[in-house]
């Protein structure tokens, strides 16, 4: 599964293999049953990160390296930015700008926009993983395959993340992912996760969330040198 994929899109293709699952005459009702309580709790968990995709909001997470990084979202006109230590991509109806910045230079490409289903394009963030950063679709991946494994445990707990009411899933013994812990607040945010990215152990934590964007969040920065690569 490409980690950009659209989060609704995941659920529901874990849904049509977990019912298969369900009909097959070598599953027992308990085998049965906790199949399903997985995909309860995935399909939840989606439809809150789904939601979250409407919201205007800007949340700042904590990396491993000490680090921030920002995920902003806006409307009236759609748009959402990623900012992280080195970088940042910003994702419109008129263009994905993915730009890169090195002491005092910096260097912006624009490419033509994401198709209105599509995700976050998952080569233009490949640099923002790099450095530490996950995104909600990368997280749903993870739970839709955890969600296939039968042999895999997911406990379930509810915390706090910077003032945030967050419900968490823990997975272990999982053949398809590694163990992750992840943690998505009542508004379908992310608050934090911990686990393997990649290949990467990374961590964020959220550490601030506000229901505005700013509009300087998806402006280039000053003086960046801008190579413009869309169709004409």
């Amino acid at each position: 599964m490409r980690p950009a994929q659209r989060v609704r899109t995941a659920a529901v293709a874990s849904l049509a293999l977990l019912g298969a699952l369900a009909g097959a005459g070598c599953t027992t009702i308990d085998d049965t049953r906790q199949v399903l309580n997985r995909a309860d709790l995935v399909n939840e968990l989606a439809a809150q990160l789904d939601r979250a995709s409407q919201l205007t909001y800007t949340a700042q997470y904590q990396l491993a390296s000490g680090q921030t990084a920002t995920i902003v979202q806006a409307r009236r006109p759609t748009r959402s930015a990623y900012i992280y230590p080195g970088g940042k991509v910003v994702i419109s109806s008129t263009a994905t700008t993915e730009c890169r910045m090195q002491g005092g230079d910096s260097h912006c490409t624009l490419t033509p926009p994401p198709l209105s289903t599509s995700g976050p394009p998952a080569d233009v963030l490949a640099d923002a993983s790099a450095q530490g950063l996950v995104y909600p679709a990368v997280v749903m991946g993870l739970l839709t395959n955890a969600a296939l494994d039968r042999g895999a445990l997911i406990d379930q707990s509810d915390t706090t993340v910077a003032g945030q009411h967050a419900s968490c899933v823990d997975v272990r013994q999982a053949e398809q992912v590694p163990p992750f812990k992840a943690c998505i607040t009542t508004e379908g945010v992310l608050g934090s996760f911990a686990g393997t990215v990649d290949g990467r152990r990374t961590e964020v934590s959220l550490i601030s969330y506000s229901e505005t964007a700013a509009e300087s969040a998806f402006d280039l920065p000053p003086g960046a040198r801008i190579s413009d690569q869309r169709r004409r």
